[in-house]
């Protein structure tokens, strides 16, 4: 029921993780930064509707009270450092 449908909900700790594709979600990565070629104006409305949306749905969320991280889809291809990201930010306080 929490905005944005996190894609991991810790409740003991009022946290939570969403997990964003770089494209879709338009990161500042290589991956997020691509321009498809067919359809080009359909496709950065779509992705920019996408981006405006999950700023929304994070504020409404640490409004309610939850610490908030996003993984991006690029941070995958190192595990290691993704893991540290997600203990880190389990471990700390609020």
């Amino acid at each position: 029921d929490l905005p944005g449908k996190p894609d991991l909900t810790f409740s003991r700790l009022k946290k939570v993780i969403l997990v964003h594709g770089c494209f879709w979600h338009m990161h500042s990565c290589r991956y997020g930064r691509v321009k498809p070629a067919t359809n080009p104006s359909f496709w950065e409305a779509k992705r920019q509707s996408n981006k405006k949306r999950d700023v929304i749905k994070r504020k409404k969320l640490q409004r309610l009270g939850w610490d908030v991280l996003v993984i991006w889809e690029c941070w995958t291809k190192d595990l290691n450092k993704l893991k540290d990201r997600i203990i880190s930010f389990l471990k700390a306080k609020k």
